[in-house]
């Protein structure tokens, strides 16, 4: 007989798709006061964390759509020496991502979805950083992220998927509306070593016991 309580993968793929739309339409209408003070509280957050502070290379990303600006941690980064990076789009559309090194004097130009980005020009292996700050759409407590649903991050961590122990660390930036009670990763999903939101930091739950 037919199980119903297990959700087929259209079911799951349906309810990804709402989810993600719920919650982008969410942080989209959080009025500018709001997500500043949002992001200002998450960068304090991170400011704190002993993986920044021991962090000399670290990437970053350009907020839109509502997602917690890391900018002001940039910026403090950058006033205590650490090199800073940017993701590029893989410019043959094969939907990874490059970390270039960046600092404000250096121009910006816009990517085919019309996000800025830095010029594409000496790539840092994902490796060589010890730290990216990951932008997301949900997360839940065992460290698990829904981004926005074109497989960027995954596909340019995916060193980090085999050997988790190993540089960079990951940490995930998020309203704490953002935190659901569980996700179902695919096998080629990356995990976060921990979300930090404007009221907490979330350390990843151990995926073994959780």
């Amino acid at each position: 007989m037919k199980d119903d309580s297990c959700p087929t993968a259209a079911a799951q793929a349906l309810d990804t798709r709402r989810l993600r739309r719920v919650l982008r339409a969410r942080r989209r209408h959080l009025s500018p006061s709001l997500q500043a003070a949002a992001s200002a509280a998450v960068c304090e957050r991170v400011a704190a964390l002993a993986e920044f502070r021991r962090a000399r290379r670290i990437g970053f990303y350009l907020a839109c759509g509502g997602e917690i600006d890391p900018e002001p941690l940039r910026r403090l980064a950058q006033r205590l020496g650490k090199h800073c990076f940017l993701p590029v789009l893989h410019p043959l559309g094969h939907n990874r991502l490059y970390f270039v090194a960046w600092r404000e004097a250096l121009p910006l130009v816009r990517n085919r979805f019309g996000i800025p980005e830095p010029r594409l020009r000496r790539p840092a292996p994902v490796w060589s950083l010890d730290l990216i700050l990951v932008p997301l759409v949900a997360f839940d407590a065992r460290g698990n992220r829904l981004g926005q649903g074109g497989g960027f991050y995954d596909r340019t961590l995916e060193p980090c998927r085999r050997a988790p122990h190993r540089r960079p660390r990951l940490i995930g930036l998020a309203h704490s509306f953002q935190q659901v009670p569980g996700l179902a990763p695919a096998p080629w999903d990356v995990p976060l070593q921990g979300i930090a939101t404007e009221s907490a930091f979330h350390a990843a739950q151990d995926r073994c016991h959780a």
